[in-house]
């Protein structure tokens, strides 16, 4: 396909999204289930990936409740799809009506000292950026994956510094104006759970596969003398909305951890999440993708 017709279509989906955005949440619940279950049946690539994941981190379940949480998987994929045009396009007052934050969601506004929000990739990633914009004061920065399409690319960055007080810089740019918007006092908004290669990586556990995971996380803290707060995000059932948990901040990270010991601080806290609600963890990303040297792929 052109680029042409590429734009076309991205133009196409964006203008059905903000028609779709005003509808019920419990009507966009439901056709996001079913783009799910379409997922689920076409996209098979994704879906033996999330298979395989499965399968990696939990080869005691039997095979039909790895499946099954493959299955539920998709549906809120499809829901976090879908909805992404409430959260790029709805007002403000409608957003607060529907997502439910608990904890400590003022911590960063009151602390003094550099924060970092420490949030894993759950399906309901990006309402957990909108209730930092929306539930406290103080600004905010992060990272994120530049989009192939253009058209796409331009409508996320657009959709997540819509409310203001805050700042994306894509991750094929360079670490300094991240840190020099920390230094000025922004919250970090860090995504610490994908595999981006061995480069500023390790191989840490995770469900006891090493997985390489990067240590940015555990140098960043140790540097600036950051406050982590760990945030999860979670998509509700049916018309119920969203629940963001601000949890209580790590105030002793990574102590006397040497980075490798704290990143398998983080991956255990993830692994703990994943526990409580194990179909909307990102399944259908290769988190095992790069091998230590001499093992085989996993994929």
């Amino acid at each position: 396909m052109s680029a042409a017709l590429q734009n076309a279509a991205a133009k196409g989906v964006l203008a059905l999204l903000r028609v779709v955005h005003r509808w019920p949440l419990g009507v966009q619940a439901r056709l996001g289930w079913t783009l799910g279950a379409l997922l689920h049946a076409l996209a098979r690539r994704r879906r033996r990936i999330a298979e395989r994941n499965l399968d990696l981190c939990f080869p005691a379940w039997p095979a039909e409740r790895r499946r099954a949480v493959v299955r539920e998987h998709f549906g809120w994929l499809g829901r976090s799809l879908v909805e992404r045009g409430l959260l790029w396009f709805a007002p403000a007052e409608r957003l607060k009506s529907l997502i439910h934050v608990e904890g400590d969601v003022q911590f960063a506004e009151r602390h003094d000292g550099p924060v970092m929000w420490l949030v894993p990739h759950f399906m309901g990633l990006d309402v957990a950026g909108v209730a930092t914009l929306l539930y406290q004061g103080r600004y905010a920065a992060s990272i994120y994956q530049r989009q192939s399409n253009p058209v796409f690319d331009a409508a996320m960055r657009a959709g997540r510094l819509r409310f203001g007080n805050a700042e994306i810089f894509s991750r094929h740019e360079k670490a300094l104006p991240l840190m020099r918007a920390i230094k000025r006092g922004a919250a970090f908004f860090n995504l610490p759970d994908m595999d981006f290669g061995a480069r500023d990586a390790a191989f840490v556990p995770f469900f006891g596969v090493p997985a390489a995971t990067l240590l940015a996380p555990a140098r960043m803290a140790a540097s600036l003398r950051m406050v982590v707060q760990p945030v999860v995000a979670e998509i509700l059932p049916g018309g119920a909305g969203y629940r963001v948990r601000f949890l209580p901040p790590w105030t002793d990270f990574p102590g006397a951890d040497d980075e490798v010991a704290a990143t398998r601080r983080i991956n255990a806290f993830i692994e703990g999440e994943i526990a409580r609600n194990p179909a909307q963890y990102l399944w259908v990303h290769r988190r095992f993708k790069t091998r230590p040297k001499g093992e085989p792929k996993l994929y």
